[in-house]
């Protein structure tokens, strides 16, 4: 097994021919059930396995699974764990028992994991590969006589996106769990979900469908949205940082923090961003001060963010009947994401509540996104 505190090499692949072949032929299938799907179907489907596969692989974080499988793609060099069973009872015994990095259970959330990513990726692919097929069968026509989709740009950008979550998730395991890696490839998720999200409400618009057409809004109320957007994505940054560094724990209590309205914190310590994962640069264990200010960042970014994404939809609320459903579903998933919050703080961070908590942070910047897409 190998030192869990040294990285594998960044480009290794450990699948065997033969495995890799059936994950392939697995892909395949998806690729193929792809083709056959209706595209809006197809389009709102990879959106909702997205904000699925967010949600899942926050639990992964949270039950300490994203070395289960120290290898990538494969485990042990397998397509599936059990494969793998007699690699992963070494493991075991040579960590202590199953209160390590490796375990049978953890192995097959971590894999589970990377199926789910892997079929979406698959489905994307499809995206792509229909929008070239449709663009040159409609070739020398009118575009807008052409049957969806016709256009190749989105579902291009969106395939160069899950390719690089695809390179950051094998980085997460090779780098063995830095920390920076892992919050980058959460943001790649939301970045994603965010980009189909988008993508599937143009093409609502463009079908026709009355409750995605554009509204006519003030400068100022469009400014405000996409305000709400930026502040809301470095808030997920910040919950991502306070989650791969572990430092929920370090305020136990709430709002204060170890029973103090300013705790001590070291600043300088918490966001040096290039080093493993619990290590400060030069190898150091990181301090309780270093995690408290990771988690106050995100205490202070939530407060930020409460105020100025409710204040986007109460500007939508008050000033366009038309945006009223997004505005109400923007206001109910905030509210929801704040009780989740405070509650998985006040109740040790149960995993039911931690992994809702990344959930509805996915949510709410889908519900931010489809609002925005609405505004002209």
């Amino acid at each position: 097994m190998t030192d869990a505190a040294t990285p594998m090499p960044i480009w290794q692949f450990s699948l065997t021919t033969l495995n890799a072949a059936f994950w392939v032929g697995l892909l395949l299938l998806a690729l193929w059930a792809g083709f056959r799907m209706r595209w809006g179907r197809l389009v709102a489907l990879t959106a909702f396995l997205t904000i699925d596969l967010i949600a899942f692989g926050g639990f992964v974080r949270l039950t300490d699974s994203g070395l289960g499988c120290p290898d990538w793609p494969g485990c042990y060099g397998h397509f599936v764990p059990l494969q793998a069973a007699g690699e992963i009872n070494r493991a075991i015994a040579e960590q202590g028992g199953t209160h390590g990095p490796v375990s049978h259970g953890k192995a097959w959330i971590e894999m589970l994991h990377r199926y789910l990513a892997s079929f979406i990726g698959a489905l994307i692919l499809v995206m792509f590969l229909r929008a070239l097929i449709t663009r040159a069968r409609s070739s020398g026509r009118s575009l807008a006589s052409a049957a969806y989709p016709v256009s190749w740009r989105w579902p291009a950008l969106l395939l160069v996106v899950v390719i690089a979550q695809g390179l950051f998730g094998k980085w997460t395991v090779t780098l063995k769990l830095m920390p920076i890696v892992v919050t980058v490839h959460l943001l790649g998720g939301m970045l994603l979900f965010a980009l189909l999200i988008w993508f599937w409400m143009r093409e609502r618009q463009r079908a026709g469908d009355s409750a995605a057409m554009p509204v006519p809004v003030g400068a100022g109320t469009r400014a405000l949205v996409w305000f709400a957007l930026v502040v809301l994505l470095l808030q997920i940054f910040l919950g991502g940082w306070v989650s791969t560094n572990y430092a929920v724990a370090a305020c136990p209590d709430f709002p204060a923090c170890g029973g103090a309205w300013v705790p001590e914190m070291n600043w300088s310590e918490g966001f040096v961003f290039q080093r493993a994962l619990g290590r400060n640069a030069d190898g150091t264990f990181l301090s309780i001060e270093a995690l408290r200010a990771i988690h106050w960042a995100h205490r202070v970014g939530a407060l930020i963010t409460t105020l100025v994404v409710a204040g986007a939809a109460l500007a939508l609320l008050r000033g366009y009947g038309a945006l009223r459903r997004q505005a109400l579903w923007i206001k109910a998933v905030l509210l929801a994401q704040i009780l989740v919050g405070v509650g998985t703080v006040l109740l040790n961070q149960p995993i039911a509540l931690a992994t809702a908590h990344n959930f509805l942070a996915a949510a709410l910047l889908g519900t931010l996104v489809a609002a925005a897409a609405r505004l002209r």
